[in-house]
């Protein structure tokens, strides 16, 4: 947006000496230079409406669903080999989040009712297995999810593992909103590190072949490269290997070049139509 400010200065013509019975007059009109046009900074995914936002799309690949708050509760072994998948952003009982989440929710509410799982939790971990888990695990986790505090160690997690750490690195890299929501999709699937299978392994891999802006590179062309190399994870496990959270969400808005992320967003994951409005 630019403004403009004018001021006008009015200037009198001195009395011509030379022709006493001969007055002039002028008046002058100078504009003082317009200041630099207002530089917006572009809304990153860490504003509260984009978080929402990314929240929803994620939801609608995790759980069929826009409403992400409703996904507390939300507990399944999907047979990844991940063990149990649950909560907002799908921790883990065989990888290791969802002791740290359990870990953190007694860190803040001793003695709460996920508590007694910790030992089983902690001997779960790098497996399927629902050992000294099963039935009862999955009702006092619908339980402790109407718990405020379980909810809140939710979200701490969310961001300490998975949000923070994509935008950080996404904002490092140059992209906006939407590059930022690429990575946190990427995170959420895939996990934090540095395999190849990892999200820190597919960035690699992306910019094996394109350079990120940062680095000089043209933001469409590196996104594509990243959600290429991401989709070669993908089609390796039959768990994820439905890429249409990519082709028919992601690619949408980066075809539309809709890098900040701005609604009206509309796609489809697995077929069915989703649409955010504002």
């Amino acid at each position: 947006m630019q403004l403009k400010h004018r001021t006008v200065r009015v200037a009198l013509a001195a009395l011509l000496i030379a022709a006493p019975t001969a007055l002039a007059a002028a008046n002058v009109a100078t504009a003082a230079p317009a200041p630099a046009a207002v530089q917006v900074k572009a809304v990153g995914l860490d504003d509260p409406h984009k978080k929402d936002i990314a929240m929803q799309l994620v939801s609608s690949a995790e759980n069929s669903s826009l409403d992400w708050k409703a996904q507390y509760k939300y507990i399944e072994d999907i047979k990844d080999g991940r063990g149990y998948t649950a909560g907002i952003i799908g921790f883990c009982s065989g990888t290791g989040d969802m002791l740290e989440l359990v870990e953190h929710y007694t860190d803040l509410k001793p003695g709460n009712v996920l508590a007694k799982y910790l030992p089983a939790l902690r001997k779960v971990n790098g497996t399927d297995s629902h050992a000294g888990l099963g039935s009862a695990f999955e009702r006092d986790w619908a339980a402790a999810a109407k718990d405020g505090v379980f909810q809140k160690a939710q979200d701490d997690e969310r961001d300490r593992v998975y949000f923070n750490p994509a935008v950080s690195q996404a904002k490092a890299d140059g992209l906006r909103a939407l590059g930022q929501f690429v990575y946190y999709d990427a995170i959420v699937m895939h996990g934090p590190g540095s395999s190849s299978d990892s999200f820190g392994g597919i960035r690699k891999a992306a910019m094996k072949k394109a350079k990120t802006p940062a680095q000089g590179g043209d933001e469409a062309t590196y996104l594509k490269a990243f959600l290429e190399a991401r989709k070669v994870i993908m089609k390796q496990e039959e768990a994820h290997a439905d890429t249409s959270r990519v082709d028919t969400e992601q690619a949408v808005f980066l075809n539309a070049k809709n890098f900040d992320l701005n609604p009206p967003l509309k796609w489809k994951v697995y077929g069915d139509s989703y649409a955010i409005n504002s």
